[in-house]
């Protein structure tokens, strides 16, 4: 067994391979975009198999770029794009539909029509969720009734449920493992984050039959063996988590009230709360954070839809800068007299809104407003949306030390916008020297589970931080800052804004 391990980071518009030497360092990085479809306004899909080509080539590339065989390996890590769901043919092997994303808003009615009917409440009792299209449970109810012969097939197993990792899993192991991990089971709306099991109850309620589903495993252990043909060896499958939880994890946030967020496509906080399982009065999910050794930790999760997609729009819908990089520099020349507020609901409003039919504003506009101004107010958006969900966390989980928010992803690349998120948090901001969280998170797991990498106490004590950004902005500006976003989220609520059609 070698003393390096492969870690495949399958994201929302990207799959990467990281390759880790025996001692948590990044020894080569190979990522590949794949295609993003829209077939209807609110609908968002992945085609698996495209996926699947992509983790494959860059797998292979980053261990030629390593310049190491799969023999060299001690094991592979997977973290995923968590909510996404596939349903394929056991048989063939070949996906029934596309995949459907996290982001895709078609199932808004139905959830809707649960709710009305009185099963919000004992739906979160079980599973700490709230009853939303982001999940994946009811897409995966709604291509059981749109795939020919669906709901029978799947009642007869031949049509199998999963998440990314699981059917990353299935094809990698040539089909002989169906299963998944505590993390990406407590976001399908299915499984019972107290029993620790799929739920009967909610698999009736959402119509999903038990037959499809995966076997759910600890995030760290063993998930079966690739197939030599993949690699040119068999190399096992040890580590397994959802992207925020595999974050939480790279960040070392082991204790209670140590909090962490991540800026992708998305923006998502996540707050340990140790062993308990914390009911959130504020609309915020409680979620299973990892599971070692058959031990459930737990955390309080915020889920912003739009975070970095906001730039990506900026760059590929409105054209106004050429890469996503030119934004802070743009933000940073904007006139200081003007109060624009973009409220990025472009697939509706998380927490602690959870609006579904919301839809993206922008307020203050003048004729002096320019591109310069649009910018920095999609990058100020983040920090806005981010204290949100930090004070609707520490309603609900009180913690005597001062916060200190932990950061990664894509964005955190932007000093301007560290420091305004630290200026609207009013509280430190911590980048880390290794950015490359969520891939380091199921690396971990996997050389935990390999025995290469120290337990948890070693690992947090390893942690570095490259900068820490500090608050300078005002009480009184950051109250008027405060004041003029909440209005905007007002203006844009469905309940509340002007809509046509």
């Amino acid at each position: 067994m070698g003393d390096h391990i492969l870690a495949i980071d399958q994201g929302t518009t990207s799959s990467r391979a990281i390759v880790f030497d025996g001692k948590l360092r990044v020894v080569a990085i190979v990522q590949r975009e794949f295609t993003q479809h829209f077939p209807r306004p609110g609908w968002v899909e992945h085609d698996a198999e495209e996926i699947w080509d992509t983790v494959v080539a860059t797998c292979r590339a980053a261990l030629r770029k390593a310049r190491l065989k799969a023999g060299d390996l001690a094991g592979i890590g997977i973290t995923n794009q968590r909510e996404t769901v596939v349903l394929w043919n056991r048989r063939t092997g070949r996906p029934v539909h596309r995949a459907i994303v996290w982001q895709d808003r078609r199932t808004a009615e139905a959830c809707a029509q649960l709710r009305a009917s009185g099963h919000e409440a004992d739906v979160s009792a079980r599973t700490g969720l709230l009853l939303d299209p982001y999940f994946s449970g009811t897409k995966a109810a709604w291509i059981l009734d749109h795939a020919k012969g669906g709901r029978d097939r799947a009642e007869r197993g031949e049509i199998l449920f999963g998440t990314i990792d699981t059917w990353l899993i299935w094809k990698l192991t040539g089909g002989r493992a169906h299963v998944t991990d505590a993390t990406n089971a407590s976001r399908t709306l299915l499984y019972n984050i107290h029993e620790g099991g799929w739920d009967p109850v909610l698999l009736n309620l959402v119509a999903v039959p038990a037959a499809s589903l995966p076997e759910v495993r600890d995030s760290a252990g063993d998930f079966g063996e690739t197939d030599a043909a993949v690699l040119g060896a068999p190399v096992r499958i040890l580590g397994v988590a959802g992207d925020q939880q595999a974050a939480a994890i790279g960040q070392a946030c082991f204790r209670p009230g140590m909090m962490k967020s991540t800026y992708g496509t998305g923006c998502f906080a996540l707050l340990n709360t140790g062993t308990r399982a914390v009911p959130s009065r504020s609309r915020l999910l409680t979620t299973i954070a990892y599971q070692i050794g058959g031990r459930r930790t737990y955390a309080l999760e915020g889920s912003i839809f739009v975070a970095g997609a906001a730039v990506q729009w900026l760059r590929d819908g409105l054209k106004i800068v050429r890469r996503a990089g030119e934004t802070a520099a743009l933000a940073g020349s904007a006139d200081p007299a003007q109060a624009v507020y973009f409220v990025p609901a472009l697939t509706g409003l998380g927490a602690p809104w959870w609006d579904a039919e919301a839809r993206g504003a922008i307020y203050g506009i003048t004729r002096g407003t320019t591109r310069a101004e649009i910018a920095r107010a999609a990058l100020e958006a983040v920090a806005y949306q981010t204290r949100d969900l930090l004070d609707a966390m520490h309603a609900d989980f009180p913690s005597e030390r001062a916060t200190v928010l932990r950061v990664d992803g894509g964005m955190v690349a932007s000093d301007w916008t560290m420091q305004f998120l630290a200026d609207i948090l009013d509280a430190p901001v911590d980048r880390p020297k290794v950015l490359e969280t969520t891939a380091l998170g199921a690396a971990y797991l996997a050389g935990l589970a390999a025995g290469i990498y120290p337990g948890m106490e070693e690992m947090a004590a390893g942690w570095r931080r490259e900068r820490r950004f500090i608050p300078r902005m005002t009480a009184e500006v950051r109250a008027a800052r405060l004041a003029g976003w909440h209005d905007a989220v007002r203006r844009t609520l469905s309940g509340g804004a002007v809509r046509r059609g």
